[in-house]
């Protein structure tokens, strides 16, 4: 007599929806896990793109990801004569909110360098790259614009030539591709009043960073130690500037949902500890004439971690079964990987296994008499 199966199929529509509140909260376990994954990718994709091999930026900071940089314009020169580099261009970054109170727009603005660069590197759903100077625009589909239309910045209004995806900022702000110049034109723009106090100029904008890239062999570390002489500048390699914003940026980030992460895991384990124990009392009279025909000790724990086993098992289905629907309509990106999902259930295996434990203990101390006392 199996009574794990037995007690199962006495209280199935119980044990499915206690299995459905597990999957729920293995959900979110999963969409923390996934949401972290996502915002490594959205902070990495701009960094990978460029494929720069250095990035030179301001003395003593660490990149326009992290911090505010900006270097002069004549360092894009200089950096064409070094041995070992291949071409050297001026990078522009810096976040912009557009828009009234109720309802603004942060956009993430990325210059490139025109003329060589016009965003063909860029993987664009659809459109075409920059194909003039001023005006035009690439814009990541999460800002809502598609090709064709108009979105007035400074004093110009720029046309969405290009539409791509999964280019967003580490805070999940839209990426918005122009040339530089149209970048210091955005950045530097003044109201009129303050443009007329100011004598008509435009505030003057400098680049963010000069990316580096190398001739075939050279090694990064080689041009970076020519490079550590120079006092105005520093030179992070490409890994480098990679660590820096996934370790400075994020990382309180990862921090706290990692924190979360370990609480729903408590959370459930005593979720499932306390159905365990609850179904172990209700059958207490099965189990102590189990004990009294005979039955090994082993018998009744194989019944309870069955349940529990059980009981993991669908809240783990469930939980595929809702992130795989609800995940892709979550504001920031959602990454589920197999290895995340093969960590969740490892994780739920161990979590049932624990929690297994009260419902063995209090089916160990049920007495054999107690079914002569009933």
């Amino acid at each position: 007599m199996n009574l794990a199966w037995k007690d199962i199929r006495r209280q199935g529509l119980r044990f499915v929806f206690t299995g459905l509140g597990l999957g729920l909260l293995f959900a979110i376990v999963l969409a923390m896990g996934g949401i972290y994954r996502g915002m490594v990718a959205d902070a990495t994709m701009l960094v990978d793109s460029v494929g720069a091999d250095l990035w030179v930026v301001q003395r003593d900071t660490r990149g326009p990801f992290a911090e505010r940089s900006t270097v002069p314009r004549n360092l894009e020169d200089r950096l064409r004569v070094v041995e070992g580099v291949a071409s050297a261009e001026t990078f522009t970054y810096a976040t912009i909110q557009r828009g009234d109170v109720a309802r603004p727009v942060r956009i993430g603005l990325v210059g490139l360098s025109w003329p060589s660069n016009r965003g063909q590197g860029i993987p664009l759903a659809s459109g075409r790259a920059l194909g003039q100077a001023h005006r035009e625009m690439i814009v990541d589909r999460t800002l809502g614009l598609d090709v064709g239309a108009r979105l007035p910045l400074g004093d110009d209004v720029y046309e969405v030539v290009g539409v791509t995806t999964g280019f967003v900022s580490s805070g999940g702000d839209a990426l918005a591709f122009v040339t530089d110049r149209d970048a210091d034109a955005i950045l530097g723009w003044m109201a009129p009043e303050s443009r007329r106090l100011a004598g008509g100029a435009r505030a003057d904008v400098l680049p963010s960073a000069i990316v580096v890239k190398l001739l075939p062999g050279v090694p990064p570390e080689e041009v970076k130690a020519r490079l550590s002489d120079w006092s105005d500048v520093t030179v992070w390699t490409g890994d480098e500037q990679r660590h820096l914003l996934l370790r400075g940026v994020i990382d309180k980030a990862r921090k706290q949902i990692g924190l979360f992460r370990t609480l729903l895991s408590v959370v459930s384990a005593i979720i499932v500890a306390l159905i365990l124990y609850n179904m172990t009392v209700a059958k207490s009279h099965e189990i102590a004439l189990l004990k009294l025909l005979g039955g090994r000790t082993r018998v009744i724990v194989g019944m309870i971690l069955q349940q529990a086993l059980l009981l993991g098992a669908i809240g783990y289905a469930m939980a595929v079964a809702i992130g795989s629907v609800a995940f892709e309509h979550f504001p920031r990106r959602v990454v589920v990987t197999p290895v995340e999902l093969g960590g969740l259930a490892v994780l739920v295996v161990a979590i049932c296994v624990v929690a297994s434990v009260a419902g063995i203990v209090r089916a160990l101390r049920v007495p054999p008499t107690l079914v002569l006392a009933s």
